[in-house]
């Protein structure tokens, strides 16, 4: 592989989503609000299940983790970009950007392992409803809950530790508004290929371990509830399942749809799409699903609501 100039670079130009001068207002604006509505949703649903007793149970655990890394997710990214467009400067130091990068793994990793407890924990609740505290007991559900952070912290370690040792000849410009992955192996003058490789396996890996596991949980689900006589015991199962269903259906649909159709957008473009999709839509979305969608959590928020009124 060509080599080019073998001077070691401090740091990257991030170009962001748009080079054209007249979007960027247009842009902070919308990435702004994004970024509130993202951290004061998720937000209010951690307060909420810490606060109320009632839902101190595994599914709003791992809901609370969840909401959590959704935060932390956009927090990653779009700070930096909103610094970058209020500043009119592109630059980000080596250091910087290989940490952003590393939690910005971290996140979408957690995500997809989540998604994968949530389901196992509805169908254990729909499925094995008499067995359900012996299985969900306090100390599974704390290790269902850090394995994946364990995990999602060794993904992205072995990702930058594969991408420290490579070199950065000819540019430091990456078209991106944050340091993802593929963009830096891109960026590179050294030889990706172990990287590239790392990158399929065990992107592979933790997209399809919990997608086998969400699809085989939810195939025991219908069943189960197919078998329920009544319409209003059927309506209640799916009642429980549905909000985690929808965000299982949008985060991997938008998979699919990024990366998994033939696009007429430039693989440059469809990387900064699927990154905004990731790491900003979806965390916005999410706290709109479980809140309208669960009646519990409707509840606590109309409970953390009045009793933030009844203070002033």
């Amino acid at each position: 592989m060509h080599q080019g100039n073998r001077t070691t670079i401090s740091g990257f130009l991030l170009l962001g989503l748009s080079r054209q001068p007249e979007h960027q207002k247009l842009l902070f604006v919308l990435f702004l609000g994004m970024y509130l509505v993202t951290v004061v949703g998720n937000g209010l649903i951690i307060l909420a299940i810490g606060l109320d007793s009632y839902l101190h149970t595994p599914m709003y655990l791992f809901l609370a983790n969840l909401s959590f890394a959704d935060i932390s997710s956009i927090s990653t990214s779009v700070p930096k970009m909103l610094m970058n467009i209020q500043t009119k400067t592109q630059s980000i130091s080596y250091e910087s950007c290989i940490t952003q990068m590393y939690f910005s793994i971290v996140f979408v990793v957690i995500d997809n392992f989540l998604l994968g407890v949530m389901a196992y924990d509805r169908f254990v609740a729909i499925c094995h409803p008499l067995n359900y505290v012996t299985l969900m007991q306090p100390r599974i559900c704390v290790l269902l809950t850090v394995i994946p952070w364990v995990l999602s912290n060794v993904v992205a370690l072995t990702h930058t530790l594969l991408l420290i040792p490579l070199l950065f000849c000819d540019s430091n410009i990456l078209p991106h508004f944050f340091c993802d992955l593929a963009p830096l192996l891109k960026l590179s003058c050294s030889d990706t290929r172990i990287n590239e490789l790392m990158l399929f396996v065990v992107g592979s890996s933790v997209v399809t371990f919990p997608f086998a596991l969400i699809l085989f949980s939810y195939i025991c689900i219908v069943k189960a509830i197919l078998r329920i006589s009544s319409m209003e015991g059927k309506q209640k199962a799916f009642t429980t399942c549905g909000s985690h269903l929808t965000v299982v259906l949008l985060f991997y649909g938008t998979i699919i749809g990024v990366y998994f159709f033939p696009s007429s957008t430039q693989p440059d473009d469809r990387d900064k799409i699927g990154a905004v999709l990731f790491t900003v839509v979806t965390p916005m979305i999410n706290p709109f699903i479980y809140s309208l969608r669960n009646k519990d959590m409707k509840g606590a928020l109309r409970k953390l609501i009045n009793r933030k009124h009844s203070c002033l």
